[in-house]
């Protein structure tokens, strides 16, 4: 997938018109020595450009690829050179859990969207499960929109799901704009998602055949021999024989091997048949023995694609301290050799992989049962020193305190990172000697992403009549993550205390700025302080 830099001496379309200055119609003009755009051919490639935005229409009005001085432009022209920061378009992230409402406490899309705008994200697909009620009826669908009106900071989507019985509401929801749906081939941890059996995606599959959908999976089941977990994916008890204590990792990565994913993607393939046009996806892919199943089945012309996380890429399962249960998640983080072997694959220019997302799947720090040495007072108790339970159910602080601290199995399994994708993906690319470019780090979380969820008509490239979506990336900037840059909810994440290299200095949604790192009001400055994000529902076509 890698991309060389092409010379900028190249032909252009002209570009449109930007307004007269007698129209008195104001544009945003952003330049910089180098920007991600498109040329002629459609090649992408690194060049300096002049990105004239409309704050009115929220579009990208023309790119010249060369920097336009400020002369050129109308009176009420606001111009900023960002030389030799990185224009790139705003960061599609096609995997986030905002969980509200219903678990508001674990995230919500005020803090959820406030952080993904910190990051260069501009759009962010909500996935169906862990608020309540989930988004697998249209009357859901009408209580998440209502719960997130008014409080996004980035253009919001939302994803429908699949659950035993719902069939009947699929074509609903399509009608109703949900970006795709997804479904659960093992317990999800939440008891309004269960998992769905062979004969519930069977019905899902016919419903959803002539759509242009996506239908996508959590990829995990249980063999038929296994001396593993439960059915629970995100909680679970340990096998009855543990291959070792509960707060090492690699006793609970024992307990998900391998096999768990590539007998699900199995599953899967073995109906495709039944919808031959519908586009299937696995979400979160964690082991490189499933990636030879999914090349030979798009091969054989079934329509299947996988994403990968960020947590996937930059962590290793032999870096996991005992007891550290912020790395928990399902699939699990795995060895580094099954790391190189994902880099591997992302970097092949025909890989099955074909986007990164973050996957951001946060709750209380109390699920988390971190130690004391972890948690530096990070968790608070509710009322009379309760704390609430993945299913709402209250624990007394004693019940609480019975669970032991830094079990793997008993905590709650996900990893907290919107807006922090981008320099994690940057700084593994880095220390690997650019194995990825930054144009394919456009691909895999813009391009490719938006894509994913049916919006590559105005999301995810810097285009003219494009939404005026923009990243200014400063791709030499470092930072150490502390508190202050985790953003989300809950400040609780593996990747507190790690440096990275890759600072986002602005982002800008639909032509109005709404992030500019160490600016005023926590740098976010929306329409008048508030938050300026929309709500995508419209149908795909």
């Amino acid at each position: 997938m890698i991309v060389n830099n092409l010379s900028n001496n190249f032909p252009y379309p002209k570009p449109l018109h930007t307004p007269t200055s007698e129209s008195g119609t104001p544009v945003v003009v952003l330049v910089s020595s180098r920007a991600v755009i498109f040329d002629e051919d459609g090649n992408l490639i690194v060049s300096p450009a002049t990105l004239t935005l409309s704050p009115q229409t929220g579009k990208i009005i023309s790119i010249v690829p060369s920097i336009v001085p400020p002369t050129s432009f109308p009176q009420y022209t606001t111009y900023i050179d960002h030389t030799p920061n990185l224009l790139l378009p705003g960061l599609v992230d096609a995997h986030v859990h905002l969980n509200e409402p219903g678990r508001t406490e674990w995230e919500g899309f005020y803090t959820g969207t406030r952080a993904a705008a910190s990051g260069g994200v501009t759009t962010v697909i909500d996935m169906p499960l862990n608020a309540i009620p989930p988004t697998t009826t249209v009357n859901g669908l009408k209580e998440k929109i209502k719960a997130a009106e008014g409080q996004c900071w980035v253009d919001t989507g939302f994803y429908g799901g699949i659950v035993p019985g719902n069939a009947a509401e699929l074509l609903p929801l399509v009608e109703a704009g949900v970006r795709g749906f997804k479904g659960f081939l093992i317990e999800s941890g939440v008891d309004e998602f269960p998992a769905v059996s062979s004969s519930d995606v069977a019905l899902a599959m016919k419903a959803l055949a002539s759509t242009r959908t996506t239908l996508m999976f959590h990829a995990e089941m249980i063999p038929p021999i296994a001396a593993s977990v439960g059915d629970d994916v995100q909680i679970s008890l340990p096998p009855v024989t543990p291959a070792g204590a509960l707060t090492s990792y690699d006793t609970f990565l024992l307990s998900r091997p391998p096999a768990f994913e590539t007998y699900a993607i199995e599953q899967i393939l073995s109906l495709a048949h039944l919808a031959p046009e519908l586009q299937l996806h696995v979400v979160h892919l964690s082991a490189i023995e499933a990636i030879p199943l999914l090349r030979q089945a798009r091969d054989r012309g079934v329509k299947i694609t996988a994403e990968t996380c960020f947590h996937y890429l930059a962590l290793a399962s032999e870096e996991v301290a005992d007891g550290d249960t912020r790395h928990k998640c399902c699939p699990p983080i795995r060895n580094s050799v099954n790391r190189d072997g994902l880099w591997s694959e992302i970097s092949s220019p025909n890989s099955v992989i074909q986007t990164v997302v973050s996957d951001h799947s946060p709750c209380t720090p109390e699920l988390k049962l971190l130690p004391e040495s972890l948690s530096h007072g990070c968790g608070s108790s509710g009322p009379h020193g309760s704390v609430k339970g993945v299913n709402g159910e209250v624990m007394t602080k004693e019940e609480s305190e019975e669970k032991e601290r830094g079990d793997f199995f008993a905590s709650w399994g996900g990893i907290s990172s919107v807006g922090l994708g981008l320099p994690i993906l940057w700084t593994e690319a880095k220390s690997r000697s650019s194995q990825l470019s930054i144009l394919d780090v456009v691909r895999l979380c813009a391009i490719n992403t938006a894509s994913q969820v049916g919006l590559s008509h105005k999301k995810g490239a810097l285009r003219p009549g494009m939404d005026a979506d923009v990243c200014v990336f400063d791709d030499e900037g470092e930072f150490v993550v502390g508190r202050e840059q985790m953003l989300f909810r809950n400040k609780v994440s593996p990747y507190q205390g790690r440096k990275m290299t890759g600072v986002v200095k602005e982002t800008w949604v639909r032509g109005l700025k709404v992030f500019e790192r160490n600016g005023v009001n926590g740098g976010f400055v929306g329409k008048e302080g508030k938050p300026i994000g929309e709500l995508v529902l419209e149908k795909r076509s």
